[in-house]
């Protein structure tokens, strides 16, 4: 079956930066991600390939910084009395999540810090990196209309709030309600996310 608009894709992936072998994400022998194509629920360069493949096929998908979580942004790394960071311990790499003035969740890493200020770095940690992503299409079905008025696979999350559910990060694959970020799939701002997810 070709992928569609409004079809639930449950996709297995695995994912490296372009150049390494290190894998930062994977779901392979776990639950595979399932997720609307079309809701934006995967960062654009992903779901744009997988667009083009069917139920069964395998791929690799390299997405560049522009269509995953673009460019790193210098001005993104800011200076923070570290009074703010009462009762918490910290390590360069830590990520901190807090709130927008929009009510988002919003993802910060730790870059350094001495005894009066820490560095702190709002580009997503995968920013201005060329990702490629190892795929398989597991199963490609209808979404059900349940799915489609909710905006995301699976049953309803019971007042969850989260755009979506799933298995592992894959981009966006994890669960909502999982203590960290996704790495790859998801889209920027998705809360909960690290990959795959927007």
């Amino acid at each position: 079956m070709a992928i569609e608009n409004n079809m639930v894709v449950a996709m297995e992936y695995e994912l490296k930066e372009e150049g390494t072998d290190t894998v930062i994400d994977s779901n392979k022998g776990v639950s595979p991600l399932e997720f609307i194509m079309g809701k934006g629920a995967i960062i654009p360069g992903l779901e744009k390939e997988i667009g083009k493949m069917a139920k069964g096929d395998t791929g690799l998908v390299t997405v560049a910084p522009a269509e995953a979580y673009g460019e790193y942004d210098e001005t993104g790394a800011v200076k923070t009395p570290i009074e703010q960071f009462a009762g918490i311990e910290l390590k360069e790499g830590l990520v901190l999540y807090g709130q927008a003035e929009n009510g988002q969740t919003v993802q910060v890493t730790v870059k350094e810090f001495d005894d009066k200020e820490v560095v702190i770095d709002y580009n997503h940690p995968l920013a201005g990196k060329t990702l490629c992503f190892d795929v398989k299409i597991a199963d490609v079905r209808e979404a059900t209309e349940e799915e489609l008025a909710q905006g995301y696979a699976g049953p309803a999350m019971g007042g969850c709030g989260c755009g979506t559910g799933g298995g592992g990060c894959g981009s966006e694959g994890h669960s909502h309600g999982d203590d960290h970020e996704c790495c790859g799939a998801h889209e920027p701002g998705d809360e909960g996310c690290c990959g795959t997810h927007k």
